[in-house]
């Protein structure tokens, strides 16, 4: 195994590990929160994450995708990014501090208003471990940031979990938020021990925001779209349908976002060390996709099959009305691991400027489609469904120009990952079918089908002869090795 082969692999391995750490205490503590607090709670957090999502986008401004393409990293590089970071972040909490009145106006919820003031703080305190946490990326690091990722999720759970339970309510979540946050910047400026030198090189700031503004719009746009859900449903709803809703989202996101993540972080500076060897990015980009495709591909639609068992079992009878969101947002969840390894080739490549004008064709599409949805009445589930077939429309989109950057089209791609994708439909659908035939307890009905839906798909790889089976073979003895 190649050295570059075996530092992607334990990199995967650490980036997974992080996410899956952090996805599953986020899960525990949520389960808890679920079941402590009401589905209320969660609307009026639902509320706010629009506007934290973008102002941590406008935060970074792609200058994190920039350090990490760039070859050769100066002092003064760092210095730069930081004291943005830190006067963008400022500027954005005493916007959104004085916006935060007509905010809970458009909403109807005055409630929100010191919810805004007190949680906005967390994107000052962010600002601060941005650079360093892209210092570890750089490095492949993702030992450290799973270490970092593990302490302070835990802590803010159990911090929260323990609010909730003396009546803090919606508090509890802020407090979560808020403390999680503060750990992870005080642990990754403890240990990396840089010191800004509060110099700002305007040479440098242009340089890497040449290159950083493109995706900053992209991800400006990418985060407006995935987080629209929660102001329409917010607006146009009530704020008990947005907690169901959130909670739908919220454990869809411990797979979903933790394979994206996972591949996001690690791909990336991988590919961007063979950006130059076209033969070697290809294989590279092949091997990773079928092998996110071996894991995305069973886990989202099983989760699905397994829905209404899993929200009863987990959080209890009265989420579920949140079981159809899930399974839909199950199947959107599928592709994202598969988009942002398309994208990364992008940035890889150096077109962000073509990153941004996909990503700008995708959303008006997507707009176009809750348009549709909220004209037609279809309802939440009309929105989550248009929102699937959007996805799926961005994968022809996103995989379209790789042919051209590396020469693999979408229909190489689709070739690759149809065997994978068979296999993962037959194992969900055995998984699912046993909800009719079998009368038992929830939670016994839950393991049946999970064991029965992972042993149909280990069958269908042999069937089908999939190599990726065996390649996580490979994968695991490597890791395992001494």
């Amino acid at each position: 195994m190649s050295a570059l082969k075996e530092k992607t692999v334990k990199g995967m391995f650490w980036s997974f590990s992080e996410m899956l750490s952090s996805q599953l205490i986020n899960l525990v503590v949520q389960i808890f929160l679920a079941r402590l607090l009401l589905p209320e709670d969660f609307g009026l957090i639902g509320m706010t994450t629009i506007f934290i999502a973008i102002s941590q986008s406008l935060i970074d401004s792609g200058f994190s995708s920039a350090l990490i393409r760039k070859k050769d990293i100066s002092e003064s590089d760092y210095s730069t990014v930081f004291m943005f970071n830190l006067a963008v972040s400022i500027s954005i909490y005493f916007a959104l501090f004085a916006s935060s009145t007509t905010i809970s106006v458009f909403f109807k919820e005055p409630r929100l208003i010191p919810i805004i003031r007190v949680l906005s703080t967390v994107i000052i305190i962010n600002s601060f471990g941005i650079v360093q946490r892209t210092m570890l990326t750089r490095e492949i690091d993702f030992k450290t940031q799973t270490k970092i990722t593990i302490i302070s999720s835990a802590i803010s759970g159990v911090i929260a979990i323990l609010a909730a339970l003396v009546g803090f309510g919606t508090w509890a979540l802020v407090i979560r938020t808020i403390v999680g946050q503060v750990i992870q910047s005080v642990m990754l400026v403890t240990h990396n021990k840089w010191i800004p030198t509060l110099k700002f090189d305007i040479k440098s700031f242009k340089e890497l925001f040449g290159f950083g503004w493109k995706i900053l719009v992209s991800g400006l746009l990418n985060t407006i779209y995935e987080n629209i859900y929660y102001p329409i449903i917010g607006k146009f709803f009530s704020a008990t349908a947005l907690g169901f809703f959130t909670n739908a989202q919220k454990m869809n996101d411990v797979p979903s976002k933790m394979l994206t993540q996972a591949v996001q972080k690690v791909t990336y500076p991988v590919l961007s060390q063979v950006q130059d060897d076209e033969v070697t990015l290809r294989n590279g980009f092949g091997k990773a996709l079928r092998l996110i495709s071996f894991v995305s591909f069973p886990l989202m639609l099983c989760l699905a099959a397994v829905g209404e068992p899993l929200i009863k079992v987990l959080v209890g009878e009265k989420w579920i009305p949140s079981v159809q969101y899930f399974q839909i947002l199950c199947f959107s969840g599928m592709l994202y691991p598969i988009h942002s390894l398309n994208l990364n080739v992008l940035q890889v490549k150096g077109r962000s400027d073509l990153f941004l004008k996909l990503e700008i064709i995708k959303k008006i599409i997507g707009v176009v489609s809750i348009v549709l949805v909220l004209v037609l009445g279809l309802g939440i589930s009309g929105l989550l469904w248009a929102q699937f077939v959007t996805s799926i429309i961005s994968f022809f989109i996103n995989s379209f120009y790789s042919k051209e950057m590396i020469n693999y089209s979408m229909f190489d791609q689709i070739k690759d990952m149809s065997p994978i994708f068979l296999a993962a439909i037959l194992a969900a659908g055995v998984a699912y079918s046993l909800m009719y035939f079998l009368h038992i307890s929830d939670i016994l009905l839950l393991l049946v089908q999970l064991i029965t839906g992972l042993s149909t798909y280990v069958i269908a790889c042999l069937l089908f002869k999939i190599d990726e089976l065996h390649e996580m073979r490979d994968i695991y003895r490597l890791l395992v090795k001494p």
